[in-house]
């Protein structure tokens, strides 16, 4: 066994400082053959005056530098083929330097004593193997005896690692992934019937087993209930219809658009009368509540949910909830830009698709709250050269007053409120609309709007409810435009 001294064990003081011997055993090394391991010793040369005491204890005596001593292990590979000639071979027995007397210490009488930091090679001897090991192991278990060092842990510490759901082992299977497109059979779930003349009478013949599917009109109705049924994130969206001249039929547009979202929409919809000068909204829908615009406003500060709205609105068989202006034309001129704000913030609050019937005095005080707050825009023009003239007019109007994108997203109406046909080439007149903004949409004639009565959606022509659906389905992609862009 060789001595040394530990650079570790040292202590920093002024004193002549014992540093503890660092012992290298051999005896690990018992388990490997033909193997000689070398230990290289490093003392560098010390620039000031230290010193080895020679009396045998081993004692470093430092003036003020640490000498760091480093122990390297190498194995030797010494090329040994066989067992039978490492039986007949010697082992090296040159002596293994484990008395300290034997280190070349210098003279204490010389002042200037430098240390040789020559590497001294130290063969240590290895014993004849025990038992047969691996040949790749000699090399690790070799270094791992001999290297001076801390003890190495035998297990490693616990972590407690907290995991996501995605993270989890890929044999483990989560709730989401029992669907019913795994799990049922497709042959055994019955599908809806099918709508349409020839494939209900395929399906009630076959005895519910050939299901043809829905025929064209009634893909075609679906697909468009999915357009106005489309999700609408984030805040309610507010859509202005107007018109600058009276008669055009902007009220009906108004109703027939709040009773195509309502019943195709999960949300709520509502239409608020803002026309200062006696609407008649609320007479459309023939349930009015009794209750105004004026008195959801004064209610505004103590409603604290949907049931104070409800009491206030009235609702048809669409579930479209209306808001009725004041009957007095006196009171209705005190309904102000701030009174519409405050009605609106509260819309806001229970509502997705917030429709505002407006005036025709486009200059009204309400207008300006109105054009602000306003997400998408409905401009209703008459089958006339002067109803067709003041719906271009008005957007020029709204373009030279800072509602330029508004027009552009904008849906033209082109109502037919009298009936037989039109001597107005509609053609022309929808090419021209189309070229300022986005969409054109054109509503028949319809009797049972034109008598002035509340208005039933369904006992409404087909054509008329049909007209009504692509509106709904127009506004409903520009809102969602909209929020894209937002």
């Amino acid at each position: 066994m060789t001595e040394r001294t530990d650079p570790a064990s040292r202590d920093d003081g002024d004193d002549d400082v014992v540093a503890a011997p660092v012992s290298i055993d051999a005896s690990n090394l018992d388990l490997f053959s033909s193997q000689t391991a070398q230990v290289t010793i490093v003392l560098p040369a010390s620039t000031d005056d230290d010193e080895l005491d020679d009396d045998g204890s081993g004692e470093l005596v430092d003036d003020g530098d640490e000498i760091d001593v480093t122990i390297a292990a190498e194995v030797i590979d010494d090329g040994a083929a066989d067992d039978d000639e490492r039986d007949g071979d010697e082992i090296d027995d040159q002596e293994s330097p484990v008395d300290d007397e034997e280190t070349p210490v210098p003279d204490e009488t010389t002042d200037d004593a430098v240390i040789d930091s020559t590497p001294e090679v130290i063969d240590v001897p290895v014993p004849a193997p025990v038992a047969a090991t691996d040949s790749a192991a000699p090399v690790a278990a070799a270094v791992a005896a001999v290297a001076v060092s801390e003890p190495r842990r035998t297990t490693d510490p616990v972590q407690l690692v907290a995991r996501r759901a995605g993270e989890v082992a890929g044999d483990r299977g989560t709730s989401d992934l029992l669907s019913a497109d795994r799990l049922l059979e497709n042959v055994k779930v019955a599908r809806p019937e099918p709508e349409g003349l020839w494939p209900s009478l395929v399906f009630a013949l076959s005895g519910r087993r050939i299901n043809l599917g829905d025929n064209r009109r009634a893909r075609a109705r679906k697909e468009l209930d999915q357009k106005i049924a489309a999700p609408l994130s984030g805040r309610a969206r507010f859509v202005a219809v107007l018109s600058r001249k009276g008669g055009v039929g902007k009220t009906t547009v108004t109703t027939l658009l709040g009773m195509a979202l309502a019943s195709a929409r999960d949300d709520r919809v509502i239409a608020v009368d803002a026309n200062p000068d006696r609407g008649t909204l609320a007479e459309r829908i023939g349930r009015p509540s009794g209750k105004t615009v004026r008195d959801l406003a004064r209610a505004g500060a103590v409603v604290s949910g949907f049931n104070e709205i409800s009491s206030i609105v009235a609702r048809d068989e669409t579930r479209l909830d209306v808001l009725a202006s004041d009957a007095d034309p006196r009171v209705s001129d005190a309904f102000n830009d701030a009174d519409y704000r405050d009605v609106a913030t509260l819309a806001a609050h229970y509502y997705s698709v917030v429709l505002t019937d407006t005036g025709t005095g486009i200059v009204h005080e309400v207008m300006g709250a109105t054009l602000d707050l306003a997400d998408g825009l409905v401009i209703v023009a008459g089958l006339s050269v002067d109803e067709a003239r003041l719906a271009s007019e008005t957007l020029t109007w709204l373009e030279t007053n800072g509602y330029a994108d508004l027009v552009r997203r904008a849906v033209v109406v082109i109502n037919a409120s009298r009936p037989g046909a039109s001597a107005v080439r509609e053609a022309e007149l929808e090419a021209h609309f189309r070229s300022r903004v986005r969409d054109v949409v054109r509503v028949p004639y319809d009797p049972a709007i034109a008598v002035g009565g509340p208005i039933s959606f369904r006992e409404l022509l087909p054509a008329t409810r049909q007209a009504a659906r692509l509106l709904a389905a127009s506004v409903v992609e520009g809102l969602r435009s909209v929020s894209k862009v937002a």
